[in-house]
């Protein structure tokens, strides 16, 4: 099967700043593909090399099969939401989500009625006279959403679309997102430097970091099976234990990869001390001192606690300690 995107050995340079740094990277139709990582580590120049804001310094870029390198923006069967909205405060939602509909010529009775049923699509019918303004960040995210469906683009990118809304209302377009993604069969590209967002709602997810991709994974199998101390470190909480440690622990002279909440207090174990202890609500997290390692346990609420100072042991499972093939990012 044709890929909806593919880059093909592709750089962006700005200048000696390598933004992107020869990726090759597939992404299946119909996928809610996620790109994830920290705030200048190439993703967002990746995404603006697809929606056309970017041209490669080296390699290609193909949308459907067809090498979009040199393709402008207006001609690309993809579509765009950005985190700010870019909603025009002038115009109606309706007329909003349908000015795309305007700019192709499309009469204005069609482009209401099409404007109309996306609304719908996305919880806001009732809403089309309303002006930007008068809605709260949710209704708002909707409206960019309808806006960059109407014209039913084969591929929609997200840029950090959710990063303006709270805590409680971004879980619920989560949810709404991934659901409207499965109903549409759109590919999604979703740009994030949320790791939470990234587990639950990505098909697979690329973990980039200084332009480069460091692995493109499940997100059960990035979380599980990190391939370097960069992902390990970045996706989800871990603890990246170093070689001297890994080399005692199970004879392999190799950083380890062990999450917190795999590690239990036992009667025996690695020893170390209790340093320090938060409490999250459902969990408590504590540091302990292994021989200078902090090491992170998350400890499920009403569990016995042991005063800081105290000497503690740490055991896990086995399987829990996962061995990193590659140290670098």
């Amino acid at each position: 099967m044709v890929p909806a995107v593919q880059f093909e050995a592709t750089s962006r340079f700005f200048g000696d700043t390598r933004a992107v740094d020869d990726v090759t990277l597939d992404i299946a139709e119909a996928e809610f593909f996620a790109m994830l990582g920290p705030s200048g580590s190439g993703k967002t120049t990746c995404l603006r090399l697809i929606a056309g804001f970017e041209r490669p310094s080296k390699g290609r870029v193909h949308i459907f099969g067809q090498d979009a390198t040199n393709t402008p923006p207006y001609r690309r069967p993809v579509n765009t939401v950005f985190q700010d909205y870019a909603l025009f405060p002038h115009l109606n939602v309706q007329d909003n989500v349908a000015y795309g509909l305007m700019i192709a010529r499309v009469p204005k009775a069609e482009r209401h009625r099409t404007a109309d049923e996306v609304l719908e699509l996305v919880a806001l019918s009732g809403f089309s006279k309303r002006k930007p303004s008068e809605l709260s960040g949710g209704q708002r995210q909707r409206v960019a959403l309808a806006r960059a469906l109407v014209n039913k683009p084969k591929v929609l990118l997200l840029d950090e679309p959710l990063g303006a809304l709270d805590l409680k209302l971004r879980e619920q377009m989560q949810a709404e997102l991934k659901s409207l993604q499965r109903h549409l069969g759109v590919t999604f590209v979703f740009v994030t430097h949320d790791q939470g967002e990234a587990l639950s709602m990505a098909d697979r997810v690329a973990v980039f970091h200084n332009g480069k991709v460091q692995q493109v994974d499940t997100p059960v199998m990035l979380y599980d099976h990190p391939k370097t101390s960069f992902v390990a470190d970045f996706v989800g909480s871990s603890n990246v234990l170093p070689l001297e440690m890994v080399q005692r622990l199970v004879g392999v002279a190799k950083l380890a990869s062990l999450r917190p909440e795999n590690i239990r207090l036992a009667a025996d174990g690695l020893a170390g001390t209790l340093t320090s202890k938060a409490f999250l609500g459902a969990a408590t997290r504590l540091e302990v001192d292994v021989d200078g390692t902090k090491i992170s346990v998350l400890l499920p609420k009403g569990a016995e606690l042991p005063n800081d100072g105290a000497k503690v042991h740490l055991a896990w499972d086995d399987g829990a300690l996962h061995i990193i093939e590659t140290s670098n990012g």
